[in-house]
């Protein structure tokens, strides 16, 4: 996985810490651990996670784009939503669709 640098790039200023979490850590060594859950895999369980949650803005946008890149087909991706939606909420499917 590329380095991921978005919180340096926009919270860097603000709010360094948390953006050396974002991308040290949660992007640097918690999506590193290949050997436990691959990219492809852990792209599915944020996509989920952030649907759930009703994050329905660009981070899903990104997320969504990096579970394709990590080799989630557009199928899969239709399954998984429909999937979300009886735990998640239809209106957050919804939404989650017109990002996919």
């Amino acid at each position: 996985m590329a380095k991921v640098t978005a919180g340096r790039d926009q919270l860097g200023d603000f709010a360094p810490k948390f953006a050396e979490l974002n991308d040290d850590v949660l992007f640097g060594e918690v999506w590193a651990r290949e050997d436990k859950l691959s990219a492809r895999d852990r792209s599915i369980v944020t996509v989920v996670s952030l649907i759930s949650s009703g994050v329905l803005d660009s981070s899903l946008q990104f997320h969504i784009g990096n579970a394709k890149n990590h080799g989630v087909t557009a199928e899969e991706m239709a399954e998984i939503i429909t999937h979300a939606a009886f735990y998640a909420g239809w209106p957050k499917a919804w939404a989650a669709f017109r990002m996919a």
